[in-house]
């Protein structure tokens, strides 16, 4: 019984370590973007500080093993349990120190795990158990609780619980392996009733914690946006959060902004109206990305528009902008409308596995400022997408910033004539963004823009129109080299152009 206990404590220990080192990560993503740099250096750091943690499990006493692993259960359970939420509130109170409480939470962390795993063994050998089983059993069930909560994380606990709410809960289990060693353990333990009472006393902080963690990530996140949050979802891909101030309605995605209901309309209808102006013969439609439906809204003003296809990842993007009585105002229920087909998969894997030819393609990605983004803007990728534009057809990429982030625009261009298409870079200003790029492209040359709109617009005209496709002396084309896959160039451009921007 006693074996089995330990055994089943390398079980939570492994699961538990993971699952902080997974929630420390993903917290960074969300306030910090670049998910791939968080992840690897968070990794990183975390597996490093597990190295010095069993360097230092040797200076245990032989007779203490047992108390001192008891002691470092409720001190991860109470680190760990707590680091979301500390996190979040020193992200919101002061963003200049949050990388390095981040680190140092994470080090210390890993540094209690990493001494918790050699403790363990050291126990089971006291009671002469065999070495070979020893390491075998102690590795196994240390892999196994990895497996098991790198599956729940992203599929059950960070959509349902929350970030916060998973520390939280993962510490609690940590308590709960100390105290139930302790009645187990009792009589070889030095100081068994006194960690019974450390045991409840982090229990209840963590219990306190779990009942506040929402008011907690709320007073948070209400602090650092500065607006009402009316809506905050984490999903497995992405954290969702709307604001609200007097009549203004933003929508952010991982921290960024998407749109601002006060000028939003400007954004899309440069996106939409010099592609479908230019289609009067058009009826299919592809939109990649664009859950909010706000393009989709655009779109469906033209009445030769026949069929749309929106592929987008989250579902539960396009079911909060489809189902949400106040969001639905906005896109004017665009996403219900007969027209449009919903997708919810990944944009690369679809347009390889699907063999349609559209008239028009709109893409809406978020700007590439990971890996994983900066892919949806690689040659591949503009490879497939051009299979799927029809012979007179018309595509347009939405840019980033042709003043702020001139070489990620100019990237994107070139991308795209690497792969045969003939390219026409405009741009638009957005007060919520500043100067922002679009591009247009097509498989034949000659390209003119609009001078008059059939369809109703708020923003656009000919003489706007004209002014789009103007290029300043300050936002003329820089000599960059086309995104490949490989390298992602595109990614790197976009870090530095930004960096010299955003403070």
């Amino acid at each position: 019984m006693r074996e089995k206990l330990l055994i089943l404590s390398v079980f939570i220990v492994a699961s538990c370590g993971l699952a902080y080192e997974l929630i420390a990560a993903a917290l960074a993503s969300y306030l910090m973007g670049d998910s791939v740099l968080q992840f690897s250096s968070i990794i990183g750091c975390y597996l490093f500080a597990m190295g010095i943690g069993s360097h230092l499990s040797k200076y245990v006493p032989e007779g203490r093993t047992l108390d001192r692993f008891i002691e470092i259960e409720l001190l991860v359970g109470l680190i760990g349990g707590l680091s979301a939420t500390l996190l979040f509130v020193v992200f919101a109170w002061a963003a200049a120190p949050f990388r390095s409480v981040l680190y140092a939470l994470v080090f210390l962390t890993g540094t209690l795990v990493g001494m918790e795993i050699p403790l363990v063994m050291r126990v089971l050998n006291q009671r002469k158990t065999d070495f070979a089983e020893l390491v075998s059993r102690v590795l196994t069930f240390d892999y196994m609780g990895a497996l098991a909560v790198s599956l729940l994380f992203p599929l059950v606990l960070a959509p349902h619980l929350g970030l916060a709410r998973s520390a939280l809960l993962f510490g609690l289990v940590n308590v709960g392996i100390a105290l139930l060693t302790t009645k187990i353990f009792r009589h070889e333990l030095a100081h068994a009733k006194l960690h019974l009472l450390r045991g409840g006393v982090v229990a209840l902080v963590l219990l306190g914690a779990l009942l506040g963690a929402d008011k907690l990530t709320k007073w948070s996140e209400k602090t650092l946006y500065g607006d009402e949050i009316i809506h905050a979802q984490t999903t497995p891909y992405q954290r969702l959060l709307i604001t609200q101030w007097k009549n203004d309605t933003r929508l952010y995605i991982n921290g960024n902004l998407q749109f601002s209901s006060r000028d939003e309309y400007r954004y899309h209808e440069a996106l939409v109206h010099p592609v479908l102006e230019k289609l009067p013969q058009a009826k299919s439609v592809l939109v990649l990305g664009g859950g909010d439906g706000l393009a989709v809204r655009e779109i469906l003003k033209y009445q030769n528009i026949e069929h749309i296809t929106l592929v987008d990842l989250d579902p539960a993007m396009t079911d909060l902008f489809t189902h949400n009585e106040k969001l639905v105002g906005f896109n004017q229920h665009s996403l219900s409308n007969p027209k449009v087909k919903i997708v919810n998969a990944d944009a690369a894997q679809w347009i390889e596995q699907n063999l349609q030819v559209f008239d028009a393609i709109i893409i809406d990605f978020p700007d590439p400022s990971n890996f994983a983004l900066g892919k949806l803007y690689s040659v591949p990728m503009y490879r497939l997408v051009k299979k799927h534009l029809s012979e007179n057809g018309l595509m347009v990429v939405q840019s980033t910033s042709p003043l702020h982030a001139p070489r990620s625009y100019w990237c994107i261009d070139q991308t795209l004539k690497e792969v045969g298409l003939y390219t026409t870079p405009y741009h638009a200003f957005v007060p919520s963004f500043g100067e922002w790029g679009f591009i247009l492209a097509s498989n034949k040359p000659g390209y003119t823009p609009p001078t008059s709109y059939r369809v109703k617009t708020k923003f656009l005209d000919g003489e706007t129109t004209r002014q789009m496709f103007f290029f300043p002396p300050d936002m003329q084309p820089v000599k960059v080299e086309a995104n490949q896959l490989n390298n992602q160039s595109l990614v790197h451009y976009f870090e530095q152009d930004w960096s010299q921007v955003i403070r």
